[in-house]
C-alpha cells in the first residue's frame, strides 16, 4: 500500500497572464469594482467622523476622506476607460430619487478638486476692513482675507453616495460573471502549449514602484526639522 502524508506534494495549478481584448475589459471591470469599494469604505470612515461633535473633528480627515471619494467614483466613468461606467449605468439603477441630479453634482464636485478655479473670488475673499462707521475719522484700518471653508456635504449626502457606489459595485460585478465567461471561452481557443510556456502571473505591483530615489537636499528640510 502506497504511503501518505510523507510524499512529495502535489504540483500546485499553474496561473498564467492572458492579455487579449476580452481579459482587458475583464481587469478594467474588476478596477470599477475596486474604486466603488473604496468608495464605500470612504463613506463608511467619513460617517463616524461625522457623528463626533464639531469641535472633536479632526479638520484634515473629513475633507481627505470626501475628496478621495469623489475622485475614485469619478474615475469610474473615465473617458481613458475601455469599459468604463456611463450614464446609462446610472438610469439602470434600482434607486428612487434624483439620482442622476446627484450623480452629476458629485462629477462635478470632483471637477473642482482637480482645476485651479478661473475666478480666484471662489476660493478667498479680499476686503477692506473700515473703522467704525459712527466713529469720528474713518478709514481703512486694514486688508482682511477669508478663505472659503471646505464644505462637507451632510450625512445624508454622504449615505447617498455610499449607496449609489453600491449599487454600481453589484451591477458591475453580474457584468463581471459574464465577462469572465467570455474570457473562459477565448483563453479555450489559444495554444496550451503557448500557454504553459508563459511566466507565471505574478502579484500585482503598481508602476513606479514608490517616490523617486533622488534625496531632497538638506537646505530643502523645513525649519526646525532635521535634514
Amino acid at each position: 500500500m502506497a504511503e501518505t502524508g510523507n510524499g512529495a506534494p502535489q504540483d500546485a495549478m499553474l496561473t498564467v497572464p492572458l492579455e487579449m481584448e476580452s481579459a482587458r475589459v475583464l481587469a478594467d471591470q474588476a478596477a470599477i469594482i475596486s474604486d466603488l469599494q473604496f468608495v464605500m469604505d470612504c463613506c463608511k470612515r467619513l460617517l463616524d467622523e461625522l457623528d463626533k461633535p464639531e469641535g472633536q473633528r479632526d479638520s484634515v480627515v473629513p475633507h481627505a476622506l470626501w475628496s478621495a471619494a469623489l475622485v475614485a467614483y469619478a474615475r469610474c466613468f473615465g473617458r481613458n476607460k475601455r469599459s468604463g461606467l456611463t450614464t446609462e449605468d446610472v438610469y439602470g439603477l434600482p434607486l428612487q430619487g434624483a439620482v442622476m441630479k446627484y450623480h452629476r453634482w458629485v462629477l462635478k464636485e470632483r471637477g473642482k478638486l482637480a482645476v485651479h478655479q478661473a475666478n480666484p473670488f471662489d476660493v478667498a475673499k479680499v476686503g477692506a476692513a473700515l473703522s467704525p462707521p459712527g466713529s469720528a475719522k474713518r478709514r481703512i484700518e486694514g486688508i482682511a482675507v477669508l478663505s472659503a471653508s471646505h464644505v462637507l456635504v451632510n450625512d445624508i449626502g454622504v449615505r447617498q453616495l455610499g449607496g449609489l457606489a453600491s449599487e454600481l459595485a453589484k451591477q458591475t460585478a453580474e457584468k463581471v460573471k459574464t465577462q469572465q465567461d467570455a474570457v473562459l471561452a477565448d483563453a479555450r481557443e489559444l495554444s496550451l502549449d503557448g500557454l504553459y510556456q508563459l511566466p507565471p502571473m505574478q502579484p500585482y505591483l503598481p508602476d513606479g514602484g514608490g517616490a523617486p530615489d533622488s534625496e531632497i537636499p538638506e537646505s530643502s528640510a523645513p525649519e526646525g526639522q532635521p535634514g
